[in-house]
């Protein structure tokens, strides 16, 4: 035990009456009294304030516990956020990345189309123009044979009209009124076979005329 003087007692009883300042610690428990009444309850005095001071600072201990988890919990909560917002920021992004690539590959698609639609044009206008002039090559060559073979038979008719006429002219003297019926025959002929022919070529070529306007018109 450990035993203080009166000098020594009297300071550390005014201390604590004029400061409010006692001795803490262990050391209350070893200290010796002497017997003395006023030395005992300052020890229990001591005592009382150091057990206040105790609960007092493991109060403080605890709420700087308390307070330290909260805030080691926050932290975590915040690296848990932080990471998921990183995540929905890589995910945010790949997803734009994915929608800028689907935009281009549908711009190249309709890019594609666009001239494949125009490509298609281009081939039914070349078409349509071949087969426009198949048509009037066809027409040109059928109206052709046509207007030959005509020719052909107007001439062919016209030739064995004229022969015949000869040969009944200077064959065996004919009578006057057979050679003039001859005559008026063959002339007679002739202009219905000029007529004939000036006829079908007026047509043909007004069917041609026709044709081609309504081609025109079509166009």
């Amino acid at each position: 035990m450990i035993k203080f003087d009166d000098v020594a007692w009297t300071a550390l009883k005014t201390t604590a009456i004029n400061k409010k300042v006692f001795l803490s610690g262990n050391i209350l428990r070893i200290i010796d009294a002497g017997g003395d009444p006023e030395n005992l309850k300052y020890l229990e005095s001591a005592l009382e304030k150091d057990g206040e001071a105790r609960q007092k600072r493991l109060s403080v201990n605890k709420a700087a516990q308390a307070e330290k988890k909260q805030l080691s919990d926050a932290h975590a909560e915040n690296a848990d956020l932080l990471s998921n917002l990183e995540q929905a920021l890589a995910q945010a992004k790949k997803a734009q990345e994915q929608a800028e690539a689907s935009k281009e590959q549908a711009d190249e698609h309709r890019l594609a189309a666009e001239e494949a639609r125009t490509l298609a044009e281009e081939a039914k206008a070349t078409a349509e123009h071949d087969l426009d002039f198949m048509q009037k090559r066809t027409q040109f060559e059928l109206m052709g044979n046509i207007v030959r073979v005509a020719l052909y038979v107007i001439t062919g008719v016209g030739i064995t009209t004229t022969i015949l006429y000869a040969v009944a002219l200077f064959g065996p003297a004919p009578s006057t009124g057979d050679t003039t019926l001859l005559g008026n025959t063959w002339s007679n002929m002739l202009g219905i076979l000029l007529t004939n022919s000036f006829s079908i070529i007026g047509t043909i070529m007004g069917v041609k005329y026709a044709t081609e306007n309504k081609g025109d018109s079509g166009a």
